[in-house]
């Protein structure tokens, strides 16, 4: 199910499979998180949390570190209030962009 706002998600029951793309905001990796990498999408509505585990960081580098413009094909995690995206493929969009600046704060 392609979802094109983060309100939208919010809606979306556990486990169901989606499409969501917006420009990546955060990147961020700690030491204690055995290689994954959280990614934070945000449009006009919210803000999607992305868990890019460690096997999608080492398949798709350059689109998980790169891309301005980040679509994000996964499974939709709800634990209570805890909402968040799991990564299965990624796309780079940039290119859509054209020079429209944007930056992300990425931090390990």
């Amino acid at each position: 199910m392609t979802v094109d706002k983060a309100e939208q998600l919010q809606q979306q029951p556990n486990g169901r499979i989606v499409h969501y793309a917006g420009p990546v905001t955060l990147r961020q990796q700690s030491e204690t998180a055995n290689g994954v990498i959280f990614v934070s999408l945000e449009d006009e509505t919210g803000v999607v949390q992305v868990i890019c585990w460690r096997s999608i960081r080492e398949k798709q580098r350059q689109p998980l570190l790169d891309s301005r413009l980040l679509e994000v094909h996964g499974i939709w995690q709800r634990e209570g209030e805890m909402c968040s995206l799991i990564a299965g493929w990624l796309v780079d969009l940039t290119g859509l962009l054209g020079r429209l600046p944007t930056s992300s704060r990425d931090f390990s």
